[in-house]
């Protein structure tokens, strides 16, 4: 599994994206002051849903259809 943590201009900032191999992703509704901040925080959100990371890995992993 692929996730990828980038950092987009955003009105004064940055917004912050986690990109999940199955194209998945998830955009903060907050910009921040600098491109490594956003990337901090998608980090830390990341590291707040080990849920969702181990249910998208386990898809990842089923066989798919015929």
């Amino acid at each position: 599994m692929d996730i990828r943590l980038t950092a987009t201009p955003k009105g004064n900032g940055f917004q912050a994206t986690i990109t999940f191999s199955s194209g998945v992703s998830i955009s903060s509704a907050e910009a921040f002051p600098s491109e490594a901040e956003a990337v901090l925080a998608a980090a830390e959100k990341l590291l707040q849903m080990p849920d969702r990371i181990q249910r998208l890995a386990d898809e990842e992993r089923e066989p798919g259809p015929g």
